[in-house]
């Protein structure tokens, strides 16, 4: 069993920091939020994307599908009341000269062994997809 540890710290207004490893994380702890820090929502999608891409990185290997980059875009909607975020979307792109077949495999694997992601989804729904681009 892994296990994670995290600090955080926060003034009075809002202004707060996450201390991860040797990373100072600013984010916005504010009743109202504000327009520099990732406010908490902001800061789980974020924790979902890293996911998915450190994933990217993992499977790639693991299943041997070079790729040059991979980026996504990840959009969520959260209800008031109760307060929760009820769904999840993304678009992950990737760039490789490898065959739709093995990047539908990697896209398949992201999906049934990521931490993040399977935490997500068992608290929400989450749908999304993989846009494979081939190198130029």
């Amino acid at each position: 069993m892994l296990e994670y540890e995290i600090t955080a710290f926060s003034r009075a207004g809002g202004e707060a920091t996450a201390r991860v490893k040797k990373s100072i994380i600013p984010f916005d702890a504010a009743a109202e939020s504000g327009e520099q820090d990732p406010n908490p929502a902001e800061l789980f999608l974020s924790a979902f994307a890293a996911c998915i891409l450190k994933n990217v990185e993992r499977y790639s290997h693991i299943l041997h599908i070079p790729y040059s980059r991979a980026s996504i875009a990840v959009r969520g909607w959260r209800r008031d009341v109760p307060p929760a975020m009820i769904k999840v979307e993304y678009e992950l792109t990737v760039w490789s000269h490898e065959e739709d077949r093995k990047i539908d495999l990697l896209h398949r694997n992201i999906k049934k062994f990521g931490t993040i992601y399977n935490t997500v989804l068992a608290s929400c729904e989450v749908s999304g997809n993989l846009i494979h681009k081939i190198e130029e």
